[in-house]
């Protein structure tokens, strides 16, 4: 079997029936600090009752409204196979004196079992999505043994978790790693300790809280302190924050991997076209070789991303003609980028689902590639970018040229914050700015999600319209997604 064949041949389905033992009481009990009530073994590992599976080991923390020891007896109805608790209970068991500090040690200790590369992931944008197109690259080459955080746990509570998930045979690994406030990272990076450690790019997200983006760059490049000796950073060489990240990783022994457009970048972007079926052919230029693969996922922003990929896969040595199949096959993700197509008057329209977060780099790059999506008509549902302070009514604002660069026939703005937009766009309810091509943008300013599915079943949607749904998550944007998601013709 040649190479091309192994990449190929993918299992459709695991090879196994039976999930395998992920811990055993005696490791927990060992790792935590605990006493176990008896023998048994989890195949995972879980801290919300409604998510438990059969096998799962069901961590009950305790929060400031909520105590996870009254959902024990429900989690062990779901099929829990034992459960951490401050205080006895009946059934199986690990009795410790705080939970959340348990499930920090069951991480630490299967970090410090782990067999292979660990990658974590920051950055103001996209981060989720690198993650798991990494993720997807190594899943591929491993043949199923390369672990990843889901979702986006990436704060104090999903990093350990996510680390106590990994399962001893693993052979990659990759974190991802959100904040809100100087010194969170840190703390994670510390939990992950990866061999690599990647930022997406800087932009100003949470800007609230930190005041300007030389800050959230610093907090960013907190990741690079729990690197592993010899460790790489892999970091945006388009950012005006370059030399800034480059800096402060090369300060604590970092070898560096630049990605990007700049002509100097470790692995730069030579070529970007778009791609049969969508998605863009991308060639980049890696030093030692040129590699040329497709990224299913479409927008320039996607095929800088696939960038910092290629570059993380590389620093573990991994394959890069699995990668390069995976990105092939990677769509986007619910709530960012998925594209599908939903039921309106007259035939099929797409709709593309960007609900889970926004901040202005995001907001300007996803616009972007709706005006590059061909449609009868180009429809915009953007709900307010939070956490960006005295510094919003100028970013909100701001987006009413990349909305009219974009064609938007139609834009519906959802949230307070959006008043800025809409008068910029024409100030009053209902009035329409001229575009910089002379053709009007047409808008509506709503206060809540539902008046804003109200008003985009009264405006009419028609067939090969395409609508972009994109907010920060606070907004409840999804919930619009699965409205239009229903038949609307």
């Amino acid at each position: 079997m040649n190479a091309i064949t192994r990449i190929l041949d993918w299992p459709a389905a695991p090879l196994e029936d039976n999930p395998q033992v992920l811990w055993d009481s005696d490791a927990i009990a060992r790792a935590v600090k605990g006493e176990a009530s008896g023998d048994f073994t989890v195949s995972g590992v879980e801290i919300d009752s409604r998510d438990v599976q059969p096998g799962d080991l069901f961590f009950a923390l305790k929060g400031e409204a909520m105590d996870g020891h009254r959902f024990v007896e429900a989690a062990f109805a779901k099929g829990a196979a034992a459960v951490v608790v401050d205080r006895p209970v009946d059934g199986p068991h690990i009795l410790v004196e705080n939970t959340m500090e348990a499930l920090e040690r069951l991480g630490a200790a299967a970090r410090l079992r782990a067999r292979g590369p660990i990658i974590g992931v920051t950055g103001s944008v996209g981060k989720t999505g690198v993650k798991e197109m990494i993720f997807a690259a190594l899943d591929r080459s491993s043949r199923g043994d390369a672990h990843r955080s889901v979702k986006s746990y990436n704060n104090h509570v999903g990093v350990p978790l996510s680390l106590a998930r990994m399962p001893s045979r693993a052979r990659y690994g990759i974190f991802e790693m959100g904040m809100n406030h100087a010194g969170e990272i840190a703390a994670l990076t510390r939990q992950v300790r990866p061999n690599v450690a990647l930022i997406t790019t800087i932009a100003p997200a949470h800007i609230e809280m930190l005041g300007s983006e030389e800050a959230i760059a610093d907090a960013k490049a907190e990741i690079f302190e729990g690197l592993e000796e010899g460790g790489t950073a892999v970091i945006p060489a388009d950012s005006p924050h370059f030399l800034r990240l480059r800096d402060a990783a090369r300060a604590l022994g970092a070898k560096v991997i630049s990605f990007g457009k700049a002509a100097d970048a470790d692995v730069r972007l030579l070529d970007a076209v778009p791609a049969i079926g969508g998605g863009s052919l991308v060639t980049i230029d890696m030093g030692d070789r040129r590699v040329c693969y497709t990224v299913a996922a479409p927008g320039e922003h996607q095929a800088v991303n696939s960038l910092a990929v290629m570059a993380a896969v590389s620093a573990v040595k991994g394959d890069l003609g699995a990668a390069g199949v995976a990105l092939a096959e990677m769509g986007g993700l619910a709530g960012r980028g998925a594209r599908m197509e939903i039921d309106v008057d007259g035939g099929k329209a797409l709709l593309i689902d960007e609900s889970y977060n926004a901040n202005p780099a995001s907001m300007r790059a996803t616009l972007a590639q709706l005006g590059r999506t061909p449609a009868n008509r180009r429809v915009a549902v953007l709900g307010s970018m939070k956490e960006l302070g005295s510094h919003g009514p100028d970013y909100h604002a701001g987006l009413a040229e990349p909305i009219r660069e974009a064609g938007v026939d139609y834009a519906i703005l959802v949230g307070d914050e959006m008043s800025a937009l809409a008068q910029a766009l024409g100030g009053e309810l209902g009035k329409s700015g001229a575009s910089g091509l002379g053709k009007p943008v047409a808008f509506a300013h709503c206060a809540t999600v539902r008046e804003a599915v109200e008003t985009l079943r009264a405006f009419g949607l028609e067939r090969d319209d395409a609508i972009l749904v994109k907010g920060s998550n606070s907004v409840g944007l999804a919930a619009l997604v699965t409205a239009l998601g229903k038949t609307e013709g």
